[in-house]
């Protein structure tokens, strides 16, 4: 059992790093792009990475529940309880703000033929950076969490 929680955690940390680690870019990506052929360059860079950012938060989350299985005294400590509560959270973000604010900008950048930045793209741009802010601070708190244990 010692062996098969190594590897669990062995697992966590690579998932943790392949997956939470990029999601923490796809801010400056975005943010960084100024023209439209940036915007969609910007754009498409992001859903290539994002890729990594799912499966790798995906095992974290498998990982982590499985570790909890193995050790059911981790469902007794506070520190693992906020984690998984905070952890929840942030992957909630994905399919209900994160969405409704990337879709409007996805439908701008979609037309090849505009060679100028949308009116309401700035609008749309600052509500999904601020939900990607809220979640990568999330995220933060779950990893210092994680490595501190403090109660």
């Amino acid at each position: 059992m010692h062996s098969l929680y190594t590897w669990l955690i062995i697992i966590h940390i690579f998932s943790a790093i392949v997956g939470i680690g990029p999601g923490f870019i796809l801010t400056t990506i975005v943010k960084s792009a100024k023209t439209m052929p940036e915007i969609r360059q910007a754009f498409a860079m992001k859903r290539n990475i994002h890729i990594f950012v799912m499966i790798g938060g995906i095992l974290v989350l498998i990982t982590g529940v499985c570790m909890g299985l193995l050790q059911p005294m981790l469902f007794q400590q506070g520190w693992y309880i906020t984690s998984m509560i905070l952890y929840f959270i942030a992957l909630s973000l994905g399919p209900t703000f994160l969405k409704k604010y990337s879709s409007p900008i996805k439908e701008m950048i979609r037309d090849e033929e505009k060679v100028q930045v949308p009116a309401g793209y700035q609008e749309h741009i600052q509500k999904l950076l601020r939900v990607e802010y809220l979640e990568n601070t999330l995220l933060l708190i779950v990893i210092f969490l994680m490595i501190t244990k403090p109660f």
